[in-house]
């Protein structure tokens, strides 16, 4: 199963858009967002596809209720979940996994808008900032669950993949 990470999208839908296309190309099976969605139509855009979404809140989601209401797979970090074999954990801050990644075949983490891989096991993955608003980079990644690979690619009118 092939995931799709974002994080940090901050309401920039334009690279929202360009990630759900990149997605859905690649086959995406499940999306997974490490918080900073910020308001609730980012996800209403995110979940056009009919793809699963799981994620948590960050920092920057005060309007947690209506980010609720938009989609049902968001929790409180760091969360804790099994997709295709593979045991996850997921966070917005990478602080917030400290003694929650015992187990885990892979890290997600995001907050610092900067895109981040590094072998494990586990294996972590900060995807970067999809919002683009704080470097100018606008990245996300994918991660193949069979192989424990991971791309960060940055988005945009034509998706390059990142060294």
């Amino acid at each position: 199963m092939l995931v799709g990470i974002l994080a940090d999208t901050h309401d920039n839908l334009p690279k929202v858009s360009a990630a759900m296309k990149l997605f859905a190309e690649r086959g995406v099976g499940t999306i997974l967002h490490a918080g900073d969605f910020v308001a609730p139509f980012v996800l209403r855009l995110m979940g056009q596809g009919g793809v699963p979404i799981i994620g948590v809140f960050g920092n920057n989601d005060g309007e947690r209720a209506g980010l609720s209401r938009a989609c049902d797979g968001l929790h409180a970090a760091p969360y804790r979940c099994v997709l295709g074999g593979r045991t996850i954990v997921l966070a917005h801050d990478a602080d917030q996994l400290a003694g929650a990644s015992d187990g885990a075949d892979l890290l997600v983490c995001g907050h610092t808008h900067e895109p981040r891989v590094q072998m494990g096991p586990p294996l972590l993955v900060n995807p970067g900032e999809a919002g683009g608003w704080l470097t100018g980079l606008s990245t996300a990644a994918l991660v193949s669950l069979e192989t424990m690979e991971a791309e960060l690619v940055q988005l945009g009118p034509q998706e390059t993949v990142l060294p």
